[in-house]
């Protein structure tokens, strides 16, 4: 395991959230200037491999791995497309736990599921079943996350008000024992519904 791979590898992870130079020094104990080199490698990496679908891009300090923007078609068509209409358990848990306690922040998403959830972010952000709606006043800023207008045309509701109830659910807290089928549970019948409409 080489430094480089190391640097990569979180920019993997972090997925469209991103990662700071800072943080990146916390996780690997390198130094700043370090960082900064190997990252310029990384950008140089693959700016020149034509073959690469990827790019890194920067902003405020935050460091993301994202397609190549001649690419955008070939995303679009990928979630427009038929074989990727249904969403797959892990986006609907994340999805609908994003729809009950927004705004909320990856990290909070993550603790309510118990996996990682960029990835499957990231994939609901492309489709425009969620986006960013500010960013959670304490350190590091996390994005906070909060669904949209899309979310609602996809599930047949006409505001967030429409939500199936949860049993109890002003009784939970992001530090109870509990995981993303609470979530799921009383929404499954909701989204075979829609579904039916939308064939």
């Amino acid at each position: 395991m080489n430094n480089l791979s190391q640097i990569e590898a979180l920019l993997f992870v972090s997925g469209d959230e991103g990662i700071s130079v800072k943080n990146m020094s916390i996780i690997t104990g390198f130094d700043r200037s370090a960082i900064q080199g190997l990252l310029e490698e990384l950008v140089l990496k693959y700016d020149t491999d034509l073959s690469s679908a990827l790019q890194i891009r920067e902003s405020d300090d935050v460091y993301r791995l994202v397609t190549k923007p001649e690419l955008g078609g070939t995303v679009k068509q990928y979630f427009d497309s038929p074989v990727n209409a249904t969403l797959s358990q892990a986006q609907l848990e994340t999805l609908v736990i994003v729809a009950y306690k927004q705004p909320i922040t990856r990290v909070e998403i993550d603790t309510i599921r118990g996996v990682q959830s960029s990835g499957t972010l990231q994939k609901l952000a492309l489709r425009q079943l969620v986006h960013e709606v500010g960013r959670k006043d304490e350190p590091g800023r996390p994005i906070m996350f909060g669904t949209t207008d899309e979310f609602l045309d996809y599930f047949g509701l006409k505001s967030i008000e429409e939500l199936p109830p949860l049993p109890d659910f002003n009784m939970l807290d992001l530090g109870d024992d509990i995981d993303g089928e609470l979530f799921t549970s009383a929404f499954d019948v909701h989204q075979s519904e829609s579904e039916k409409e939308n064939v």
